[in-house]
């Protein structure tokens, strides 16, 4: 009787990874978007990446959420800020930071320049896909800043809308297999950082 309960503890144990695993695979929105909510702060941080992160501060800026941006990434820094004021936003509020090459450096290089700008509320702009790394990121470099998350929704069939006709539904499918592919190595990502820098994802 107790080598059967040890057994069936066993085979639970055993089998809640899978489930997680499977859970993650077919749910990734739900499990990799962290997204805080209407709320203002003192800055706006757009990562490097996917254009569709910029637009999304731009739209933030002009929401008032924040009357500052730091654009954080080495390579794409400058297109960001383009793109940046390509939508309203004036070119004297935003800041860069060009040295970061992944998202720990992305926290690691851009704290000081908030600090420096006595930031003590800050909105990360990153892809859905990306919001819960880069969150747990900025808050484990920088417990004593408050961080938000306000994602671009970029392939994101829940957030995405109704599709007009054909040639917009075969654009969104396309969107959607690029963030997909992103969202499955994002897990990776996630585990990596946990181990080797002690970045918690929850």
């Amino acid at each position: 009787m107790k080598r059967r309960r040890i057994l069936k503890i066993l085979f639970a144990a055993g089998l809640l990874p899978v489930l997680l695993a499977v859970a993650a695979f077919f749910f990734p929105q739900q499990v990799l978007t962290v997204d805080s909510g209407p709320v203002t702060a003192d800055a706006l941080v757009v990562l490097g990446g996917t254009p569709d992160r910029a637009v999304r501060a731009a739209e933030l800026f002009k929401q008032g959420e924040a009357p500052w941006i730091l654009v954080s990434g080495a390579g794409d820094n400058a297109s960001n800020k383009r793109l940046l004021v390509r939508n309203g936003v004036t070119n004297t509020v935003i800041f860069v930071e060009d040295k970061s090459r992944t998202t720990r450096e992305n926290a690691e290089f851009s704290i000081p320049l908030l600090r420096s700008l006595g930031a003590h509320r800050v909105i990360i702009v990153t892809t859905w896909y990306h919001s819960r790394r880069a969150l747990a990121c900025f808050e484990h470099y920088a417990p004593d800043i408050q961080f938000y998350s306000h994602p671009s929704y970029f392939g994101f069939v829940e957030k995405a809308g109704g599709a007009e006709n054909a040639a917009q539904i075969t654009e969104r499918k396309a969107e959607w297999k690029r963030a997909r592919s992103y969202a499955n190595t994002e897990y990776f990502k996630l585990l990596g950082y946990w181990v080797c820098y002690g970045v918690c994802p929850v």
